[in-house]
């Protein structure tokens, strides 16, 4: 399985394969919208922070999002996940509730008899 977080990639390395200055990386994460991982004084990039990036850069670009509302897009998005997340766990909790009750009307059942 791939380690999506896994820091790998140089600023340099970014900025030329999103065609971007390094400057707007920096800015982006000054302004919270990418956390690359530093060692030492260098940014490394993950495979998870080249999906952010993709995205922001689809947002501001391609769709005319502005930063503040790309901001607002990745919270919403990141509250969307958790609760999508907790729904699950619900979902998987109520499952096995309801398949217990079922297996023990199945055994009251086969006992009755």
């Amino acid at each position: 399985m791939e380690d999506k977080k896994r820091p790998l990639f140089m600023i340099s390395v970014v900025s030329e394969m999103f065609h971007i200055h390094p400057q707007t990386l920096r800015l982006y994460e000054r302004e919270g919208l990418i956390c690359p991982k530093r060692v030492g004084r260098a940014r490394l990039y993950s495979q998870e922070d080249l999906e952010r990036l993709r995205m922001i850069l689809r947002l501001t670009k391609e769709l005319g999002v502005n930063r503040a509302g790309v901001d607002i897009i990745i919270r919403m998005r990141r509250r969307l996940e958790v609760l999508h997340r907790e729904m699950e766990d619900m979902m998987a909790h109520l499952e096995r509730d309801l398949r217990k009750e079922f297996e023990e009307r199945i055994r009251r059942f086969f006992e009755e008899e």
